[in-house]
């Protein structure tokens, strides 16, 4: 069960009686005490308010540009480090067309090659994980080392020109963030060059302390940007999951822009502006209390104090708990620190826990895509580390992926729908969208170059 799932039950649970948190004195933790995330508002970049196309959602032929020009180009989410923790292990990962295969190496590092033999192009491994000691083709047995090299070929001697001058085909690998990253490029940009200034704002947050506890992927039908969209921005709560209004403040939110990702910061453990201040605390805010190890029955401050003193509180007891919060800012102790990592990964980042979505186009119809979902839990120090979940796949609504999920999941196909009706030209954003705008302003550095999106594109 998500985070997003939880928030929406009652939960009726016994917790050991704390302390009262209307005046506990626990100083605020200020920039200069210990290294944070940057809190600050970046400047807003000028994007205009042109209409975005509707064909760049709809195109084949704009999806064969994204191919050529972004997934062909950047680096690309993997899996994670402790998926692949032995030599031999291995991941083996798909992006639109092509299937990447991850491999622990006997050294420790970790190299990533196509997934093809290199006889008659043959798959060596299914989507998924595994060990392997080599690599062999179920076809004809070519056998390949971990390394990539050639073990055996059999019958080498038939082969009047030799065998192939080197084995699998290798592409750019690296970690951060206790996740392993991938890219088609061989030119491309050193990883932490091409996240920047992500690591700076996310290493504070022990990733590596976080375990798997959810991995699925469901087949949605609608274009991956559509999927990034929907993520990208706020201004559908009060339409899509009017439930949330008691929940987080959907419309005072940051929206930071940098050089090809964004962010939002939007605050949880709070009440939105476009609903009455309620008389008792929201059930999901009880829920966020008891998380951090408040008994609600003993709040006797204002609803509108606690957000703060949720803070307050986790600050106070967070070492006793066997978490670290000493890196994060305070805010970051209830909020929803949101990132998306261009051009595919988006991160809903708390002090305790991280929900991960990876939006992959499919591999030759614009209307459809892979939505994986994967879900972490801040594991304690000393506490006991579980282990990893099943990946499983399935249809569009073939199962309930959690009420907000779910909504969204429901909303998208006629969106999808929309974006081929004559009657529709484009994307009509506004300032709480400015992530979209933004998002569309990377695709057309990318696709168009330099000069940007020619005044006559279609797209």
């Amino acid at each position: 069960m998500n985070k997003l799932d939880k928030v929406e039950a009652s939960f009726v649970r016994s917790y050991a009686k704390l302390e009262k948190v209307r005046d506990v004195k626990v100083p605020r933790v200020k920039p200069e005490d210990s290294p944070e995330t940057p809190a600050e508002k970046a400047p807003d970049p000028e994007l205009g308010t042109a209409v975005i196309p509707a064909s760049r959602y709809t195109s084949a032929e704009f999806m064969r540009l994204e191919w050529e020009h972004i997934w062909s180009k950047v680096w690309l989410l993997g899996c994670r480090e402790d998926d692949i923790p032995e030599p031999g292990d291995y991941a083996c990962t798909e992006i639109g067309r092509e299937s990447v295969l991850i491999v622990r190496q006997p050294d420790g590092g970790v190299r990533a090659f196509y997934n093809v033999c290199q006889h008659r192009g043959n798959r060596l491994r299914s989507p998924g994980y595994g060990s392997a000691s080599t690599f062999k083709c179920s076809y004809h047995h070519w056998e390949y080392r971990l390394d990539g090299s050639f073990e055996n070929i059999p019958d080498l001697d038939t082969f009047p020109q030799g065998s192939p001058c080197r084995g699998l085909e290798e592409v750019p690998c690296d970690t951060w963030g206790s996740f392993v990253w991938f890219s088609l490029n061989r030119e491309v940009e050193p990883l932490l060059e091409f996240l920047d200034p992500i690591p700076k704002h996310l290493d504070a947050y022990n990733f590596s302390r976080m375990a798997l506890t959810r991995d699925v992927t469901i087949e949605w039908n609608c274009n991956w940007k559509a999927s990034v969209d929907a993520f990208n921005e706020s201004y559908h709560v009060q339409g899509i999951h009017p439930q949330l209004l008691w929940y987080l403040d959907d419309y005072n939110i940051q929206i930071d822009c940098y050089e090809r990702h964004n962010r939002y910061l939007i605050p949880f453990a709070t009440i939105s502006p476009r609903v009455k201040l309620p008389p008792d605390i929201p059930p999901a805010i009880k829920h966020i209390m008891m998380e951090a190890g408040m008994d609600p029955a003993d709040y006797d401050g204002k609803i509108k104090d606690l957000r703060v003193n949720i803070q307050k509180f986790k600050r106070r007891h967070g070492a006793e708990q066997g978490k670290d919060y000493s890196r994060l800012n305070d805010d970051q102790l209830t909020d929803d620190y949101h990132y998306m990592i261009f051009p595919n990964v988006t991160l809903n980042i708390h002090a305790d826990d991280l929900m991960l979505f990876r939006q992959r186009p499919h591999p030759t119809d614009p209307d459809k895509m892979l939505f994986d979902v994967q879900t972490y839990e801040l594991i304690p120090e000393g506490g006991e580390w579980p282990e990893r979940p099943e990946h499983a796949t399935y249809p569009h609504g073939d199962k309930s992926i959690g009420l907000v999920l779910d909504q969204d999941a429901h909303n998208l196909p006629g969106v999808q729908q929309g974006m081929h009706s004559a009657g529709f030209r484009g994307l009509y954003l506004g300032k709480q969208e400015l992530r979209i705008r933004h998002f569309h302003k990377v695709i057309d550095d990318y696709v168009f170059g330099p000069g940007g999106k020619p005044a006559d594109s279609e797209f």
